[in-house]
């Protein structure tokens, strides 16, 4: 019992070092864990039957209905990952930038191999929705960032739709948190320098965000399962370009900040450098296939 905790434990610390990453999803690493579809369900339990049970006292039934403890623990997970992965990554971006995004190209390249295979139904639905997330995924890449806000409202908009995005396997929630400008300012200024003024307006509309967009996730996995899996292959398919390792960053300065605006995107030399990034990503790749052998397993497949 001990084990399978911390295990769920670690299972969130995956999933929030991937939302702290641009281009890299929480929900990837959620999809591929197996444990996305009851964390979905799990967090849209939260509704008016558990606020019922809370005003009865009837605690045991509020937490078996909404799933409470495995929640807990990945969500808990998951705020571990934030606070320490700010300052990890910020130094790991800082002085070995190839090698970071090589690493997590080949993750997300294993992660596309992975569910792809899992979608068993051919019909032209399923092709559909699968071009149309890797349209959405690289529209979004080529997106320009709006200008930093810490407007209260601008900041609960970011929450929700960063969360919405964050939950969704291959639509980074921090990619799009750049597009609307307020990357650096949440994820980076306010995680390490603990500014309430931002985290708490930001942490309110996620919050909002999560609970209602479970709802539409939960409904549409259970309704058309293999077209959703093939809409989320195609969006994990289309945040490999934002993952290419050979790549120069196009900033643009903000205020006193410099952000990222895009890229410019080349073939690498051959070198030694070259082989320790293949090496590397190599490792990325590997760790999909491990969380595949690990993970429980799953039920029938399309």
């Amino acid at each position: 019992m001990i084990r399978k905790q911390l295990i769920e434990l670690f299972q969130g610390i995956a999933v929030g070092a991937a939302n702290v990453i641009p281009g890299l999803s929480g929900g990837t690493i959620a999809l591929i864990t197996g444990i996305y579809e009851r964390l979905i369900h799990s967090i849209r339990s939260f509704n008016l039957h558990a606020l019922q049970l809370l005003a009865k006292a009837n605690i045991k039934e509020f937490l078996r209905y909404t799933d409470f403890w495995f929640l807990f623990r990945i969500l808990l997970g998951v705020a571990i990952a934030i606070v320490s992965a700010a300052r990890v990554l910020g130094y790991l971006f800082a002085t070995h930038p190839t090698a970071v995004w090589a690493f997590f190209f080949g993750l997300v390249l294993a992660s596309v191999i992975y569910i792809g295979k899992t979608i068993r139904t051919g019909i032209l639905s399923v092709w559909v929705a699968g071009v149309a997330g890797l349209m959405i995924a690289v529209g979004i890449t080529f997106m320009t960032p709006a200008t930093e806000s810490e407007g209260f409202v601008y900041l609960m908009l970011c929450g929700a739709v960063s969360m919405c995005s964050m939950i969704l396997p291959g639509l980074s929630g921090s990619y799009v948190l750049i597009i609307m400008g307020n990357y650096q300012l949440v994820f980076i200024e306010a995680v390490n320098a603990w500014r309430f003024e931002i985290l708490i307006p930001f942490a309110l509309g996620a919050a909002a965000g999560l609970l209602a967009f479970s709802h539409l996730l939960s409904w549409v996995f259970k309704t058309y399962r293999a077209q959703t899996l093939a809409l989320l292959t195609g969006f994990i398919a289309g945040s490999l370009g934002v993952l290419w390792p050979w790549k120069t960053e196009i900033t643009e300065t903000f205020g006193f900040h410099e952000k990222v605006i895009g890229y410019t995107w080349h073939l690498p030399e051959f070198n030694l450098s070259l082989l320790f990034s293949l090496l590397i990503m190599a490792a990325g790749f590997m760790v999909v296939l491990w969380m595949e052998y690990a993970a429980p397993p799953k039920p029938g497949k399309e």
